[in-house]
């Protein structure tokens, strides 16, 4: 990380495009269109400042590392990682969404250790902790609301937005855990050494944030 420059991941899709008025509101401006550029850094109109695009799960790794000064990432993806080198900044309310168990309506457990299918496996191993129940959990990767109708889990850990998917499959949001949206994030590092560069640039977003 050079002193003189600010390198920000920034999780690709929906984070990204909704980061962008954001980053407009402090003068940041890709000059290539991240939606049709094939590039993975990105250049900006400001010659110090270049864009890193990524995996919405890497974001925070690039940053916690140093390779990248700022990020942004989902609260979701930053509860299920151990990043030590992290602080959050702002919450920039952007790509809102809640983490609930769902499940198919009317579901008690039948006598057994409830199983959980969830990518989340920290946040929902956490959540039934809390509440002093054993769980199974079942890491997958994609497709969650598959397992409980095919009896691979009881129940489902998962991001919630409209809800639709759920009904569409016959399950529904059954308990809240967590309410997401995506955050401003800085290695504590570069947030010390660049302190100056850093604080400007929060103040616009956060500004930014404020107006809605």
């Amino acid at each position: 990380m050079a002193q003189n420059t600010l390198t920000i991941a920034l999780s690709k899709g929906r984070i990204l495009k909704e980061t962008l008025p954001l980053l407009a509101a402090a003068d940041i401006h890709p000059l290539d269109d991240p939606d049709s550029s094939r590039k993975l850094i990105l250049d900006t109109n400001q010659p110090h400042i270049k864009l890193l695009a990524v995996r919405a799960t890497d974001a925070p790794t690039y940053v916690n590392y140093g390779t990248a000064d700022l990020g942004v990432a989902g609260k979701d993806v930053l509860m299920e990682i151990e990043g030590e080198n992290l602080y959050e900044l702002v919450d920039l309310g952007i790509a809102r969404c809640r983490l609930m168990v769902a499940g198919q309506p009317g579901f008690t457990p039948a006598g057994h250790r409830l199983r959980v299918a969830t990518k989340y496996v920290r946040s929902a191993q956490r959540y039934f902790a809390e509440k002093g129940e054993q769980v199974e959990l079942i890491k997958l990767y994609g497709s969650m609301e598959l397992a409980p109708l095919v009896g691979l889990s009881d129940v489902i850990v998962d991001l919630v937005d409209t809800g639709n998917t759920l009904k569409a499959n016959g399950l529904a949001p059954m308990e809240h855990i967590a309410d997401i949206s995506s955050r401003l994030i800085v290695n504590q590092h570069a947030y010390k050494l660049k302190h100056d560069m850093i604080r400007e640039l929060v103040q616009h977003i956060q500004e930014a944030v404020n107006n809605g």
